[in-house]
């Protein structure tokens, strides 16, 4: 790999924060613990006081979501057809049905009158993505969801730092799942977190993250439900807390490097940039990604071709996201080209710009003077 090259997205781990993961390794107690304790107490707070549990992935999160929610086959949960694959593979695997909506072209988030025409009895659910940090319009969500009876679990995978109307992310509503992976705005290495209404249902997930356990009173246990294995280390939790307390200002420079980005690519009209904050709510986005929509019925070249021009000038991109329908699984399903022609176009087009707490200003500079040079040699 070059030396002044700059991936798209990377932790950052600080020798303090490893310091602490060593502590904790010393101290011999590194399966779930008081740090894990401690880390459930933080985000707790965090969000509002509301019960947090903490998991191996957002992807756990997510299944244990729909456990606690009793959803299962016969079952439908509607989503965005513009998400990340463990959403839809959660929702088949739990045996319902994934019933897809498109996305708006922009914020990248999901239809609400999509959403709405969508809804049948057989409706238990809805899972929207709040897309690269942008929240959902969430009092619309929760109203339409009032008034059908069904539940909200919000992947917010991307978003932990961001908020709605002052309101953070996770800190009201039904249920939200966040990860913890390293190219999240905090890491845990691999974790995530689910955030509940009631503590009632807190105490459900925690049996079934930990293979359906209930201790007894003798002190003898008893297994109620059919569980997973899905609790986090104390060493990944010691370094959570650590990273929780730096999140703000991770966000902070997330913010100030999209609002970069904004400068130099504003005036292009080569490519269709991302949705900025919701009006008046400039601290409400945490910018887990920047991804813009390459011209491609324009360009010379490929996608693939674009993205290995960027590497040539030490530019690392992504790709967020395919598009969920049109996954080989949900093909034999049934789900064909043309029904979220949105999503499908952002599949086609999209390329995430590179975007993390470790990055400069000048940083932003350079993968911009990139992307409009090769982009510029590429458009016909």
């Amino acid at each position: 790999m070059k030396a002044d090259w700059l991936p798209f997205a990377r932790p950052v781990i600080d020798e303090a924060m490893i310091a602490e993961v060593a502590d904790t390794l010393r101290s011999q107690w590194v399966a779930s613990g008081p740090n894990v304790a401690a880390f459930e107490a933080a985000l707790s707070s965090y969000f509002g006081g509301r019960p947090t549990r903490v998991l191996t992935s957002a992807t756990a999160a997510m299944e244990v979501a729909f456990q606690a929610c009793g959803i299962g086959p016969g079952d439908e949960v509607i989503t965005s057809a513009m998400t990340f694959f463990s959403v839809g593979n959660m929702i088949v695997k739990c045996g319902a049905k994934a019933v897809f909506v498109d996305c708006d072209l922009v914020t990248r988030n999901m239809d609400l009158d999509h959403v709405e025409r969508a809804i049948t009895p057989r409706t238990r659910a809805i899972v929207p993505t709040h897309f690269a940090g942008l929240s959902c319009d969430m009092d619309r969500l929760l109203a339409i969801a009032a008034r059908h009876g069904v539940r909200v679990v919000e992947d917010a995978a991307l978003a932990i730092g961001s908020s709605w109307k002052g309101r953070k992310t996770g800190s009201f509503g039904d249920i939200a799942t966040f990860s913890f992976h390293p190219n999240k705005n905090i890491t845990t290495i691999e974790g995530g977190a689910i955030v509940l209404s009631d503590e009632a249902e807190a105490k459900r997930v925690e049996m079934l993250r930990f293979h359906g356990i209930s201790k007894l009173a003798d002190g003898t246990r008893d297994v109620e439900v059919a569980g997973g294995k899905f609790n986090l280390s104390d060493v990944s939790a010691r370094l959570g807390l650590a990273q929780l307390k730096r999140l703000d200002g991770f966000c902070a420079t997330r913010r100030s490097l999209a609002g970069r980005y904004f400068e130099r690519l504003g005036e292009s009209a080569l490519a269709v940039l991302p949705a900025p904050a919701h009006p008046g709510e400039p601290e409400g986005h945490s910018w887990n990604m920047f991804c813009v929509l390459l011209p491609l019925g324009r360009m010379a070249l490929t996608r693939k071709q674009f993205v290995e021009r960027m590497a040539e000038h030490g530019i690392g991109i992504g790709i967020s996201y395919e598009a969920m329908h049109l996954t080989t699984l949900f093909r034999g399903l049934g789900h064909r080209e043309g029904e979220c022609p949105n999503a499908e176009r952002i599949s086609r087009e999209t390329v995430t710009l590179p975007l993390h707490a470790a990055m400069t200003q000048a940083d932003v500079d350079r993968a911009c003077a990139a992307f409009l040079e090769v982009l510029g040699e590429a458009v016909r």
